[in-house]
């Protein structure tokens, strides 16, 4: 089994910067313009698009499609589906954000209808949200995690079989599994990213621009999760020193993901591996 190393990780960084991929995201009000910011300073070029009259023709150009389904309507349900069974048709990636899994039976009916239609190349979540998907009932705060992401590994290992899918759980340890049965662990990041809405969804966002840029699903979720995990926890260390808060927080993450160097990346980086 081959498993990504810090060299190739930022090889995967620097193959965004030079192609900057277009990344149709179908994604919600509330983050839909950190996303695309988050997006913009990785050096890819988001689309938010989500009318039925034209996914199908923005996902058919699209380098990848990115589906969160945290803030739902019957409307944007339908377009999701439609943009997933063209990014498919097509061998585009997609990436599916559960948002809120498990929080309501709407969000289950709807991750049900999307998964009908297709199965996404990486499907990313924190551990209540995967947990739900895997069927295992576990308890939400809307749309807030209650369950640690080492608490749903067995789950996610199972989903990744189940739907032939790379499965990422975020938390202090991001875990990330193939179908094959590898399972990489990042362990950078910081508490304070949790206080600052957007930034798991922006993870679902650049893991699509990542994807774009290498086609091995598994090692570009490891590259968008390790590249995200470094920049969070040296702008948080800033911020911190100068004694701001988790305002500045939102603007130094765009600023390290625009400006993190490769020296940092390397020597920051905490990878491990089964």
């Amino acid at each position: 089994m081959t498993f990504p190393s810090a060299d190739t990780l930022w090889a995967d960084v620097l193959a965004v910067r030079q192609q900057q991929p277009l990344v149709h995201n179908i994604t919600n009000f509330v983050v839909m313009n950190y996303n695309a910011n988050a997006l913009l300073a990785l050096g890819a070029a988001p689309v938010m698009a989500h009318a039925r009259e034209e996914v199908r023709d923005m996902a058919a150009i699209a380098q990848a499609l990115v589906l969160n389904i945290g803030t739902l309507s019957p409307e944007w349900v339908e377009a999701m589906g439609m943009a997933l069974d063209t990014a498919r048709g097509r061998g585009i990636p997609v990436v599916l954000d559960p948002v809120g899994a498990g929080a309501t039976l709407y969000r289950n009916q709807a991750i049900t209808t999307l998964l009908a239609v297709g199965s996404p190349t990486v499907l990313r979540g924190n551990g209540s949200e995967i947990l739900s998907v895997a069927g295992v009932e576990a308890a939400t705060r809307g749309v807030d995690s209650s369950a640690a992401s080492d608490d749903a590994v067995a789950a996610a290992r199972g989903l990744a079989a189940r739907l032939g899918a790379v499965v990422c759980v975020s938390g202090a340890t991001d875990h990330i599994l193939t179908p094959d049965g590898r399972h990489l662990r990042l362990s950078n990041g910081h508490p304070w990213m949790t206080r600052v809405t957007g930034v798991g969804c922006s993870a679902s966002a650049l893991i699509g621009a990542f994807c774009a840029a290498q086609p091995d699903a598994f090692a570009a979720t490891a590259a968008a999760m390790a590249y995200l995990g470094v920049v969070g926890e040296v702008a948080a260390e800033r911020v911190q020193a100068a004694g701001a808060g988790v305002g500045q927080l939102q603007i130094a993450l765009l600023d390290g993901l625009q400006l993190l160097d490769a020296d940092t990346f390397r020597s920051r980086l905490r990878l491990a591996h089964d």
